[in-house]
Parts: structure tokens; C-alpha cells; sequence
């Protein structure tokens, strides 16, 4: 299948590590231009040449702390810079820290508002004046948007505001052929899936080995997804082989989510 990527201009947040850099890798090997950011410039810088290195396609990396306003637009005008115009915009951004709800201020609620829900904001606004009719936006949530996780109350919270923001565009940008998502994994081997699994045994008292054990039984296929699996469904997602999905919120979870 001819995903129609190649040539395309891709940016995508939060890509020097996890699930970004896995999507920013599948979109390299289809030969797409990607432009990918993270906290760290020099992580973000080398992430970009194993990348292209890897692939051969061209790949940029910088700096953006998409919790901060001024920082998505300097990023946003510098990728339409170099590249003229944005074809794919992947929303990514970290996860808030696990707790529950009596555990969390103000500051740590506005927080991660700005780093989870009003960067995807920002990004969007900053995003469709360079981006031409039959554009693809895709963010990247969290299976809480079907089924709440417990201990995650700021991530389910915030996840499910972007979800129902991105639904909402779906039916904006429709006429203009831009075709929005939510790509929502499950228990995905990442470092932050492995944090959060540490914190649930320290919590708990258990052993890593256990709640690892648990959360399988949970999931049909009897497995942790792998970052490559995700990444290449938001290819799909991304691509111009999709030309009839928009304003879902898809699971990439295994089975694990029991919502219908």
C-alpha cells in the first residue's frame, strides 16, 4: 500500500523519546520530512540524526517545551521556515505524574492542563495557517479516554479534554479535508510505562515483576504493545491511505480496554 507520505512535512512534539520517536521513525522510513521537538535540545538533536541516519530521509530536532506558549509558536514558525508549509501535526506531550486526587495543588492541576490539554491547543492554532486543505492532525492520548486508569487522575482528566477537542475539530476542519484523531495506547514498552509500573509496586509493596504480571492478565493478546506497533498505526492515521477516518479516538491497547 502506497501510504503517500513521502515528501510530506511532519512535526511531531515530544518525538526525541517513547511513542513520539517511534512515530517520528515511521514517518522517516515512509519519507516524510520530520521536524521533531523535545525538552532537551540535545537530546532532541540526536534522536534526529539516528533517525535519519537510520532512514535516510531529512530530520531536524529541537527544542520545545510545549507547556509554554511562546515556545510552541517559535517552534511551529520555525519548521514553516525551513520547510514552507506543515503537512502532519503530531500532538504529543509527556504524562503528568501518577497520585490521586488528594494528593495534587492547584499549581500541579495547571500544570499539567498547560502541558497535556492547552499545548494541543496551541499547537493547532499555531499549526493550520501552514497547513494546506487534506492536512492530518493526530494526537496522542491514553486508553483513560474509554476507561479511566486509577492513580492517573491527571492524565485521565486531561486526556479526555483532548478527546473531546479533537472531536470537535473533526467536525470544523471536515470541509477542508483535515482529517483529525486521538490515538489512545494501552501498555505500551516504554520507560514511562516501566515508571509507572515502579510506582504502583513501590506503592503497593509489590514486586515490578507482579504488577507486570497483573496488567497482563488484563490484556487479551497476553502482552505489552511495542513502540513500533503504535507508531505504525499513526502512520496509517496520518497517511493518505486514510481518507474516511477522522474525529475517532482509536484504542492501540491490546484488547485491554472493555468499553465498547
Amino acid at each position: 500500500m502506497d501510504l503517500g507520505i513521502r515528501g510530506q512535512v511532519a512535526l511531531v512534539t515530544a518525538g526525541s523519546r517513547g511513542l513520539g520517536r517511534a512515530v517520528a521513525l515511521e514517518l522517516a522510513r515512509e519519507g516524510a520530512r520530520v521536524a521533531l521537538a523535545g525538552r532537551d535540545p540535545k537530546v532532541a538533536e540526536q534522536s534526529a540524526k539516528e533517525i535519519a541516519a537510520e532512514t535516510g530521509s531529512e530530520v531536524v530536532g529541537w527544542r520545545c517545551d510545549v507547556s509554554r506558549g511562546k515556545e510552541v509558536r517559535e517552534l511551529v514558525n520555525r519548521v514553516a521556515d525551513r520547510f514552507q508549509r506543515v503537512d502532519l501535526l503530531v500532538c504529543n506531550a509527556g504524562g503528568p505524574p501518577g497520585g490521586t486526587f488528594d494528593t495534587f495543588d492547584d499549581d500541579a492541576w495547571q500544570k499539567a492542563f498547560e502541558t497535556n490539554l492547552l499545548s494541543v491547543v496551541r499547537l493547532v492554532r499555531a499549526t493550520l495557517p501552514h497547513m494546506k486543505d487534506g492536512g492530518r492532525i493526530l494526537t496522542i492520548a491514553s486508553s483513560s479516554v474509554k476507561q479511566p486508569i486509577p492513580g492517573l487522575i491527571l492524565s485521565n482528566t486531561m486526556r479526555a479534554g483532548v478527546a473531546g477537542l479533537m472531536k470537535t475539530l473533526s467536525g470544523e476542519l471536515g470541509p477542508r479535508g483535515i482529517l483529525v484523531n486521538t490515538l489512545c495506547p494501552g501498555r505500551i514498552a516504554t520507560d514511562r510505562l516501566r515508571e509507572l509500573d515502579l510506582q504502583k509496586a513501590e506503592r503497593e509493596g509489590l514486586s515490578e515483576e507482579f504488577i507486570q504480571r497483573q496488567s497482563l492478565q488484563g490484556i487479551p493478546l497476553g502482552r505489552y504493545g511495542k513502540p513500533e506497533e503504535f507508531a505504525r498505526t499513526a502512520v496509517f492515521l496520518l497517511s493518505r491511505a486514510n481518507t474516511y477516518v477522522t474525529g475517532t479516538s482509536l484504542m492501540v491497547d491490546g484488547g485491554m480496554v472493555q468499553a465498547l
